[in-house]
């Protein structure tokens, strides 16, 4: 269990009067809390926030008040607190129509960051989990022959046997037409049937 942040040594950095408002300010320090603070660093250089440059600089006076006035090893800190407080509000009265006013509230803050060694076990490094395969697709058991009584027939048996395509006819060439009406020519003529015959020889 983590001690409490009044028993242990700490070193502060304070911003006071920053032009931002507080609840904005906690939203951005939510996310260094507990962090190891070259990593807090990392994440505020990279938050797209206003309210993160300037929380950067108070936690950069935060590790260099560690090493030079406590002689802590900055990789060896860590954030134990991250807050904001509400600072005084500027008021602002500029003109409106028909003679009336409209009242601007600029607000401001104290950011407040405190670090401390950080006790054995209290760091953790992030573990990078690898996704899980997808499970593979198993194939359906077949069927056992004894129980069900049929014998196994093979794919191709079970399937339709497509019909037979018919072959297109191949033109004759000029070459060819011309030897078979040669054939032709060359063929006796047929006799004629004996009726004609005899109505020929009357």
């Amino acid at each position: 269990m983590a001690v409490a942040v009044q028993d242990r040594d700490t070193v502060r950095a304070q911003a006071r009067y920053v032009r931002c408002s507080a609840r904005k300010a906690r939203l951005v320090l939510e996310h260094i809390r507990g962090k190891q603070a070259a990593e807090a660093a990392a994440i505020l250089a990279f938050q797209p926030r206003a309210a993160a440059r300037d929380a950067g600089k108070v936690l950069a006076s935060a590790i260099a008040n560690a090493e030079n006035n406590n002689g802590y090893d900055a990789d060896d800190l860590v954030v134990v607190a991250a807050y904001a407080d509400e600072g005084p509000t500027l008021k602002r009265w500029p003109p409106r129509a028909r003679g009336r006013v409209n009242r601007i509230r600029k607000r401001t803050c104290h950011i407040t960051i405190q670090l401390a060694v950080a006790e054995p076990g209290e760091i953790k490094k992030p573990v990078r989990r690898r996704p899980a395969p997808a499970p593979r697709a198993q194939p359906a058991p077949e069927p056992d022959v004894e129980e069900t009584g049929e014998s196994e027939k093979p794919a191709a048996e079970e399937a339709p046997k497509p019909k037979p395509k018919r072959k297109p006819r191949a033109k004759k060439t000029e070459t060819e037409t011309a030897e078979a009406t040669a054939e032709t020519a060359d063929e006796p003529a047929d006799e004629p049937p004996a009726d004609e015959a005899s109505e020929e020889e009357k």
